[in-house]
């Protein structure tokens, strides 16, 4: 199903779910892609480009006077780093990635225990010690077909231990449960060997950008 799909119905997908996962507004529709409040100090409002071009780049941070500004350019750091103005800083670059859905079995390891819950459309996961303490987390958005996983996190002194796999793989089967068929998601540089080792394929690299002028007059 996802082969076929473009970078641009492929990111549009991934913002339907990414907007459910953490309450954001819906998208609204720009020339060059779309424009989404998350209405949080750090991090405003972003401005999110499948294809990313010189041109609207830089139309773009001309007109941003706003701290907490984000852009989610797909594309390298190295091709966008040009096109910016002062003020703009450098997250770790992401990685869209997609896989097929299919029935999961995941075993919890010993020590620890695993609670799972459903509201408004997103299936949150947590992983915690015997003795409660936390250890991992993750949750997944389903949007009808597909689902975004979001938010993927093990505790430092428990990774390496088969965490972070048990929670995507009980998100994703929940998410085919829903009856979603695809998940996508976008990766950090570390959790992208991870979703790789369970199948994922990366699809597109993204350059995300915020806009902190105090941060560049330091």
């Amino acid at each position: 199903m996802m082969q076929g799909l473009t970078v641009n119905e492929l990111v549009r997908m991934w913002i339907e779910g990414w907007i459910v996962s953490r309450g954001a507004s819906d998208p609204v529709d720009e020339p060059w892609g779309w424009t989404v409040d998350v209405g949080q100090k750090a991090q405003v409002s972003r401005h999110v480009l499948p294809e990313p071009t010189e041109a609207d780049v830089r139309k773009i941070v001309a007109g941003t006077s706003a701290p907490g500004t984000w852009l989610k350019l797909f594309a390298d750091d190295d091709t966008v780093r040009p096109w910016l103005g002062p003020g703009w800083q450098f997250d770790v670059p992401g990685f869209l990635m997609t896989v097929p859905l299919a029935a999961e079995r995941p075993t919890v390891p010993a020590g620890y225990t695993l609670t799972s819950w459903s509201r408004g459309g997103v299936v949150r996961v947590l992983v915690r010690t015997a003795d409660g303490h936390f250890a991992a987390r993750g949750q997944i958005a389903c949007t009808g077909a597909t689902a975004v996983a979001d938010q993927i996190e093990t505790a430092p002194e428990h990774r390496r231990r088969g965490l972070g796999g048990l929670v995507m793989r009980t998100l994703q089967d929940a998410a085919r449960r829903s009856g979603a068929d695809t998940g996508l998601l976008v990766a950090t540089p570390d959790g992208r060997a991870l979703y790789a080792s369970l199948g994922w394929t990366a699809r597109a690299t993204m350059a995300s950008l915020y806009f902190a002028p105090e941060a560049a007059g330091r």
